[in-house]
């Protein structure tokens, strides 16, 4: 349903989806109607050109498959 895309769960925040691309993270926006059948978790790292804010208190993520 979403190919290319990272799924992100903020805390305080919510479920955010964005591209997987350079910056993508700076592009994101609520995500509405996930099926977690859908999700799938991966490697912090495949985020990594992304600009997803790594904290000491990583965010929880998936890859939407």
């Amino acid at each position: 349903m979403h190919p290319r895309r990272f799924v992100a769960y903020v805390p305080g925040g919510g479920w955010v989806v964005f591209p997987a691309q350079e910056n993508g993270w700076s592009l994101r926006h609520p995500a509405r109607g996930l099926d977690p059948l859908h999700l799938r978790e991966v490697p912090l790292s495949k985020a990594d050109n992304t600009g997803l804010p790594q904290t000491e208190h990583a965010l929880e993520y998936a890859e939407v498959a």
